[in-house]
């Protein structure tokens, strides 16, 4: 039978989507290995947990849709996997490391954002109340995941840059002057 309806559509990407946690799962504890930082490895560590948590809703929603949880093979998931493998492969040490595996994370963060806006708003039009619900909870983690390596990289890239100058002759920028009123 070929696939041609919305319904059909969204079980696909939820079956995507369920893969992409399940590699996430294996892949996290990796990357909290590999971190030198104790903040990045605490964030990686309770990420695991509440990817756990994902693929749980997922699970959720799969049975309220009355369809069985099946992994429909995520590509996009396996190579920013692979990339993050690549970044604890590397050379890299210390804070540089952090670093690049902050990047890496992020990456995978950002794809997951777009994945469940794209799932959520399915739900959504599908009439979906209890996938809506988990799915934008879940959207919700994802996006403050983001915001937490945003701040652990505030930090740790500045001490991956170290000593090193981005340039010497480079000067500050000034700082940015409140607009005033336009009557003036």
């Amino acid at each position: 039978m070929e696939a041609n309806n919305l319904r059909e559509l969204y079980i696909s990407e939820l079956q995507d989507l369920y893969d992409a946690e399940n590699q996430l799962i294996e892949a996290l504890p990796k990357m909290a290995e590999a971190s030198t930082s104790p903040d990045l490895r605490k964030g990686f560590e309770a990420h695991l947990t509440q990817t756990r948590g994902h693929a749980e809703r997922l699970e959720s929603i799969f049975a309220g849709l009355g369809e069985e949880p099946k992994r429909k093979k995520c590509k996009a998931m396996k190579g920013l996997v692979a990339e993050g493998g690549e970044m604890i492969d590397e050379d890299f040490e210390g804070p540089v490391k952090d670093a690049g595996l902050i990047g890496a994370a992020q990456r995978v963060e950002h794809y997951e954002i777009a994945a469940y806006g794209t799932v959520r708003t399915f739900a959504q039009i599908l009439g979906d109340q209890q996938g809506v619900k988990l799915l934008s909870q879940t959207l919700e983690e994802e996006k403050e995941t983001d915001e937490k390596l945003n701040q652990l990289a505030e930090v740790i890239n500045l001490e991956a840059a170290g000593s090193e100058s981005l340039g010497e002759d480079m000067e500050e920028p000034a700082p940015k002057k409140k607009a005033k009123g336009a009557g003036r």
